[in-house]
């Protein structure tokens, strides 16, 4: 309710500074038919958008619902939620880089400046990897911290410092998987990014932490080490695309 809440008092102040400000005037001249020329384009990038970062939150959503099925499910199921709240956090910082990437990268290929655009992409890459390490360091930093906000639960604290650290490692592949989603979107490929998401959380993701968890017997930290997959193997496969793209095709 908290988030709803927020979310809604953003949209609020958007509104209110969008028709108090001349930041418009430029571009909107008032309502008319061509507002909705070409809006299919735009309505197909802001779907597959959606779907792209719907996809990895969706996954952990059914994380939560796997944990119910644990021996200890309680704890995990805790665990999971306070662990969660910590990447959200993370996600928080990662979202508007990932904004801030692709108006550069969009802005240089609407120029006609393919080189630029590749050059930005190169430094947002490198820039990504630094925010990543600063990331895990957080986590790991936190393990023993972050529950206790949530919880005096002995149990939950101590698979809550046991996951962070794990859940740390994720956010360099993470870093990496949503910088390089931002390229694409702008790049006009959001269709790819959707099938590389799918592809790295349900088709490797999943499976590995079912495995993990349950065959395996390793519980909790098996959900986690799924994670920790699909992040890899997004990680690397969005890497290949991007710093394969032909710029020049792009513009």
């Amino acid at each position: 309710m908290a988030g709803a809440i927020t979310d809604f008092i953003i949209l609020a102040f958007l509104v209110l500074y969008l028709h108090h400000t001349s930041v418009c005037d430029n571009t909107l001249q008032g309502w008319s038919d061509e507002c909705y020329r070409e809006l299919t384009p735009i309505l197909r990038q802001a779907v597959s958008g959606c779907i792209s970062v719907s996809l990895e939150w969706w996954w952990y959503e059914i994380m939560i619902i796997l944990s119910g099925l644990l021996f200890n499910s309680t704890e995990a199921v805790a665990t999971m939620g306070i662990v969660i709240q910590a990447a959200s956090l993370v996600y928080i910082f990662l979202s508007s880089f990932r904004q801030a990437v692709s108006t550069r990268v969009g802005n240089e290929l609407g120029a006609n400046c393919p080189h630029n655009a590749k050059i930005s992409t190169w430094i947002a890459l490198a820039c990504a990897v630094f925010m990543s390490i600063v990331a895990t360091f957080f986590m790991t930093a936190m393990r023993n911290t972050w529950g206790c906000i949530f919880t005096n639960d002995a149990t939950i604290l101590s698979l809550t410092a046991m996951s962070m650290p794990v859940v740390g490692l994720c956010e360099i592949g993470n870093w990496l998987q949503t910088t390089g989603c931002g390229v694409l979107r702008v790049s006009n490929r959001p269709t790819l990014s959707v099938n590389i998401n799918f592809g790295s959380f349900y088709g490797v993701g999943l499976p590995v932490a079912l495995i993990m968890g349950f065959v395996l017997k390793m519980g909790l930290f098996g959900f986690w080490f799924g994670l920790l997959a699909a992040h890899t193997v997004c990680a690397i496969v969005m890497m290949v695309v991007v710093l394969r793209t032909n710029w020049i095709e792009q513009t």
